[in-house]
């Protein structure tokens, strides 16, 4: 591993980035006026909805390589970092019961899942794995795994049904969830940030850890880039062809949706290294940065800001109902004016993650 460990631009802009884009999926003008593909696909198939949590997840990984392995050479004791990484997560998993108890507060109808609870949960495991695991475990950890959940549902019969099912409500992971996951499901019956779905989603996040060992390495800028892309090739290629028999998914978050969005992840994260790390183009990479410095900060901050954009009723109608209803009336397509309102919301919260990054305010949840 390499002595000097530095901060990669690109890694700082693609983390904050992917949380623009998440503000953007979850915060459309009109949830019924969606351009296809910032919708979340219903059941099988990809759309650019779908790949933005797995590919923050991605970057959790690549950031754990790079903050443990200084604190690892620095001497610190593991049992520290145990410690604050078990406190780090359960914080972000407060902030995400938080975010599902408000603004109403109401515990009898309370649930327990949501993307900041999976943060949290893939957080600690990932973090834990690599501070006592080289990269070919991880690497075998991760495949594993993969194996493992393929194999539980497509070989195991949902109890009550005597068969094999992958149809929503009606699989392994819905049936676990029924027995074992208290609390409020966001489908009724089932929830796409599941129980058995964590393992899966370790997955996403070791794959960026593996990505984050290969640029820590000794390796040159330009075999870095050539590694990164071939992998991210190779794993989008047989992310497609195990689809064909185990379908790409988010809610089920199949092996095969691992291996494809973690395919794409690695193209990025290539092309952006290039570009700006190695290249030096760093013009638009500002944005991106500036939200990545406070990324949960500012996550929570769009949810806050949601109750004065979304919620509050202005003559009985909300804001953002306002405005998809002006494109409407000016004869414009109401999902353009659903998008425009979307950037306008990010840009809104663009202004806290500005301020504090000026001001040198980092906070680490």
């Amino acid at each position: 591993m390499a002595n000097q460990i530095n901060r990669l631009i690109s890694l700082d802009a693609l983390r904050g980035f992917t949380i623009a884009a998440m503000i953007v999926v979850n915060y459309p003008g009109s949830e019924d006026s969606v351009y296809f593909t910032l919708r979340h696909t219903v059941w099988n198939g990809l759309s650019f909805t779908d790949q933005v949590a797995p590919y923050f997840l991605y970057f959790v990984g690549a950031s754990i390589a790079f903050a443990y392995s200084k604190r690892l050479e620095a001497g610190v004791a593991r049992s520290e970092m145990y410690k604050k990484i078990f406190f780090r997560s359960l914080k972000i998993y407060a902030v995400g019961m938080f975010l599902n108890l408000m603004p109403q507060f109401d515990f009898h109808s309370i649930r327990w899942t949501g993307t900041l609870q999976r943060i949290a949960i893939v957080f600690f495991v990932s973090a834990i794995i690599y501070l006592n695991t080289n990269w070919k475990q991880q690497a075998w950890i991760a495949a594993i795994l993969l194996v493992l959940y393929w194999l539980a549902l497509t070989c195991i019969p949902t109890p009550g049904v005597g068969k094999v099912m992958l149809e929503p409500g009606v699989n392994i992971v819905a049936w676990v969830d029924t027995k074992f996951l208290p609390g409020r499901m966001w489908r009724g019956t089932w929830d796409p940030e599941s129980i058995l779905t964590n393992i899966t989603s370790v997955v996403s996040c070791i794959t960026g850890m593996l990505a984050g060992r290969l640029m820590l390495s000794d390796k040159t800028p330009s075999e870095k880039v050539n590694y990164l892309m071939t992998a991210g090739v190779f794993l989008a290629i047989a992310g497609y062809f195990w689809g064909l028999g185990f379908p790409v998914n988010e809610n089920l978050w199949t092996s095969s949706f691992v291996l494809v969005t973690s395919g794409f992840a690695s193209l990025l994260f290539g092309a952006f290294y290039f570009l700006v790390d190695i290249k030096g183009k760093t013009w638009g990479t500002r944005p991106g940065i500036i939200f990545g410095a406070n990324a949960i900060t500012i996550y929570f901050l769009a949810d806050v800001w949601a109750l004065l954009f979304y919620e509050a009723k202005f003559g009985g109608v909300s804001l953002n109902e306002k405005f998809v209803q002006g494109f409407s009336n000016a004869g414009a397509d109401p999902r353009l004016g659903s998008l425009i309102y979307a950037l306008l919301f990010v840009g809104i919260n663009f202004i806290p993650a500005w301020l504090l990054y000026r001001k040198k305010i980092f906070i680490k949840l």
